[in-house]
């Protein structure tokens, strides 16, 4: 009979880590780049009645209701 628990000390023995030369420089650049909802939910908080509306109807919604459509002449 074996246990079915892992001992803490070997809880994340099956998780490896990427030994890779270029995994660490990709890593820094992936947290670098901000991500387009990122970038629009940065935007919508800068805007108080944007963030007001993203507690009721989330970020995405907020941004297409004060940003989505240009306003052009």
């Amino acid at each position: 009979f074996s246990d079915p628990f892992i001992n803490r000390q070997r809880a994340n023995d099956f998780i490896q880590a990427d030994t890779r030369l270029e995994a660490i420089p990709q890593d820094r650049i992936r947290k670098r780049i901000k991500t387009h909802q990122e970038r629009q939910r940065e935007i919508c908080e800068d805007y108080r009645p944007c963030e007001n509306y993203a507690f009721q109807h989330g970020y995405a919604a907020a941004y297409r209701h004060y940003f989505g459509r240009r306003r052009t002449k």
